[in-house]
Order: structure tokens, then C-alpha cells, then sequence
């Protein structure tokens, strides 16, 4: 290889790493303040005078605009700037970070919480279809990036329940704020002295995919990733209740401190074997790996139905493990079958399924448990929605993404 190319090579790599931890970053806060939300919570009512079920509906509004609002940032990171986008991901998250630690109503909360929700939905659409553009292995850094998505909500339980034990729940939201507001300040220094740069071309060109297997692939992934999501926001949002009245004596009654740690222990283990199933996703075909993910889920999600103790926390591990687990090669399905023009739109249009529709889930988790006074039917329905998606998925097109070869300059 000549001089120069391997100096572009070189220069690609670093700019993947780069893009790879920025976004890895992001991820993780896009997923740390909805659990946190889910551990203050358990202490609204007191705070607001208020029910359990009646704190957790604050969410609701924002959860949906997390989704709703994906496909507009997808479009303005595909057609303005996905460098900009992820700049106003960072600034507006914090401020609105700060809002929700300030607000004096639960009315104001849940304006404060509908903000929060607007900003985040930026990152999802935005920041993965920009990683996925730097990205020469997807799976790999897709599994890398699932690793700060697990760690967000680890790193929410245990941190909000000891800022609650001993700062109050405004804490809980105003630190991370903070710390949030910091990172994009950053960000916006990386932008203006060129180490971060808007690129429109994919690291790892493939071929344009067949009409009829995208539309195809839509359509299943669609419904797929519908019953996946509302895996996903159930779970999240019924695990700190769960763990509160089902494991007893293993958190020794030490409140939100001990909830949350257990909260840590599931997506902390979660978010570290991310890199494990983003690999598989690049060893193995995207199908195969997919279905398995979700067909492994079936019994795991019908145990936690009715476990209690260390069982329910090993159970939750795995099937929280596995439901983001899918995210890479699902991740990595849609780019397959999505031209690169439009990747950063089509993400925007998974995550109103799997972010605004599927936040119902969160809505179905209170009313659950307000009917039934557990969560033994909300398990069992989720066992089923695993079950769906295994049925669905079959449906996929098979096979691996076939990349473009990239002319190397003779030397």
C-alpha cells in the first residue's frame, strides 16, 4: 500500500474510533435519565402527594415524542447536518435534564419530561446511522455502542437511588444535567477545531439492496422490532418495582439504594456482553442471530413472571441481555436494506415503533399492576410478544451484507 494510502487508512481508523466513543457516550445518556425517572418514582407519591401508578404517567407524553419525534431528526441529520444534530442532542438534553430537577408540579414534570423526550429522540436516528456510516465493522461497533446503551440505565439505578437517599430526587436528575451540558460544550469545541467532521459516505460500502427484500424486511422488521420495543420499555419501567417487592431480604431494605443497585447489576451485565453479540452479529447470518435472541427470551420472560429473589435478578439478567442484545444485528439489518442517503430517516422510523408506539408498554406496566396488584400477567404477555416476534422474524430475507470492494492505489 502506498504512503498516502495508508495514511487515509489510518486517518479513517482514528475518525471511526472517534465517532465510536462520542457516540458510545451519547447512548449511554440517552438511556440514563428514563430509568432514573423509573427509581424517582417510587418516591413521587410522597413528594407530590400522589399515586405509584399516577407518578409513573408523568413519562407517558415524553416517552411517545422520544419516538414520534425520531423521524424529524432523522431527516434533518440526512439532509442538514448529523455533526449539528448530535450537538443539539447534547445541549438540549441537559437543559432539559435541569428542568425536570426543578420543576415544583407533577404538570411542570411532565412538560419538563416532554422536553427531555423531544431532545432525546434526537440520538437515536441521528447518532447510530452516523456510527454506522464511520463504521468498516458494524456489528462490532454496534456491539460497542450497546455497551454504553446497557450501562446508562446500570449507571441510573444505582447512582439516582444514592443521590435520592442523600441529596433528595431533584439530584438524581440535575448531576447527570450537568454533566451533560458539559459534554456538548465539548463537543461543540471538537466541531469548530475539526477533529469532528460531517462525512456522507460510508466506511463500508455495500451493494444498493433489492426493492422488493427492503420492503420486505420493513414490513417484518416493523413488527418485529414492535414487540421487541415494547419489551424493552415494559421491562425498564417494572424491574425497580418489581425488585422492590420481590426481592426482600436480598436488598436488605435499604430503599431506592438497594433497588437501584440491583437495576445496576441487570443492564450493568447487559451492556458489558454487547460487544459479544455485536461480534456475532458480524461472524453469523443477521437472521439467525436475530431469531435466537428473541427465541431464548420466551422462557426467561415467562419465569419472571413469578420468581422472587437472586432467581428473578439471574432471569432479568438474561433476558434483559438478550432483548438488547438483538439491537445489533436488527441495527445492522436495517442498514443492510436502507441506501445510505436515507439511513439516518429510516432509523427515525424504527424508533417511533420501537420508542413512541412501544413507550405504551410503559403505560401497560401501571395498568397491569393496577388491575392485578403484581406483574404476573404483564411477564407472561411479554413471553408471548417473544414468541411473535420469533414466528415474524422467519419472514426476513436471509443472508449477510454483501460490501462493495474499495480500490486500493497501487503502490
Amino acid at each position: 500500500m502506498s504512503a498516502p494510502a495508508a495514511a487515509a487508512a489510518a486517518s479513517s481508523l482514528r475518525e471511526a474510533r472517534t465517532v465510536g466513543w462520542i457516540a458510545g457516550i451519547a447512548h449511554f445518556f440517552s438511556h440514563l435519565f428514563e430509568p432514573v425517572f423509573y427509581v424517582v418514582a417510587l418516591v413521587l407519591p410522597k413528594q407530590f402527594d400522589i399515586s405509584y401508578e399516577h407518578a409513573l404517567s408523568l413519562i407517558i407524553v415524553g416517552k411517545l415524542l422520544y419516538g414520534l419525534a425520531a423521524p424529524l431528526a432523522g431527516w434533518l441529520g440526512d439532509r442538514w447536518s448529523a455533526t449539528g444534530m448530535m450537538a443539539v442532542y447534547f445541549l438540549g438534553l441537559g437543559a432539559s435534564g435541569l428542568w425536570v430537577g426543578m420543576a415544583a408540579t407533577p404538570l411542570e414534570l411532565s412538560l419538563a419530561l416532554m422536553a427531555m423526550g423531544l431532545f432525546g429522540s434526537i440520538y437515536h436516528p441521528v447518532g447510530i446511522a452516523w456510527l454506522v456510516r464511520s463504521s468498516p465493522n458494524r456489528g462490532k461497533a454496534l456491539g460497542f455502542n450497546g455497551v454504553f446503551g446497557g450501562l446508562g440505565p446500570a449507571a441510573a439505578g444505582v447512582t439516582a437511588g444514592a443521590l435520592i437517599e442523600w441529596f433528595g430526587w431533584r439530584s438524581a436528575f440535575i448531576v447527570p444535567a450537568v454533566v451533560v451540558l458539559v459534554l456538548g460544550a465539548v463537543f461543540v469545541v471538537l466541531l469548530r477545531t475539526g477533529v469532528v467532521h460531517e462525512t456522507r459516505r460510508d466506511a463500508a460500502p455495500q451493494a444498493d439492496p433489492d426493492r422488493r427484500d427492503t420492503v420486505r424486511a420493513y414490513l417484518v422488521l416493523a413488527l418485529c422490532m414492535l414487540c421487541g420495543g415494547l419489551i424493552y420499555q415494559a421491562t425498564q419501567s417494572s424491574l425497580p418495582k418489581l425488585f422492590e417487592e420481590r426481592l426482600g431480604d436480598w436488598i436488605g431494605g435499604s430503599g431506592t439504594l438497594g433497588v437501584g443497585t440491583a437495576v445496576m447489576i441487570v443492564y450493568g451485565v447487559a451492556g458489558l456482553l454487547q460487544v459479544w453479540c455485536g461480534q456475532l452479529a458480524d461472524r453469523y447470518p443477521l437472521k439467525t442471530v436475530y431469531i435466537g435472541m428473541y427465541l431464548v427470551q420466551i422462557p426467561l420472560l415467562a419465569a419472571a413472571a413469578s420468581l422472587a429473589g437472586v432467581p428473578l435478578l439471574l432471569a432479568a439478567m438474561m433476558m434483559v441481555t438478550l432483548n438488547i442484545g438483538a439491537l445489533p444485528a436488527e441495527n445492522s439489518l436495517l442498514a443492510k436494506f436502507t441506501p445510505p442517503r436515507w439511513r439516518a430517516t429510516a432509523y427515525g422510523a424504527k424508533f417511533v415503533i420501537a420508542f413512541g408506539i412501544s413507550g405504551l408498554g410503559v403505560q401497560l406496566a401501571g395498568w397491569v399492576r393496577g388491575v392485578s396488584g403484581d406483574f404476573f400477567w404483564l411477564y407472561i404477555g411479554l413471553a408471548v410478544a417473544a414468541a411473535l416476534i420469533t414466528a415474524i422474524a422467519l419472514r426476513l430475507p436471509g443472508g449477510q451484507p454483501k460490501p462493495v470492494p474499495v480500490p486500493v492505489p497501487a503502490e
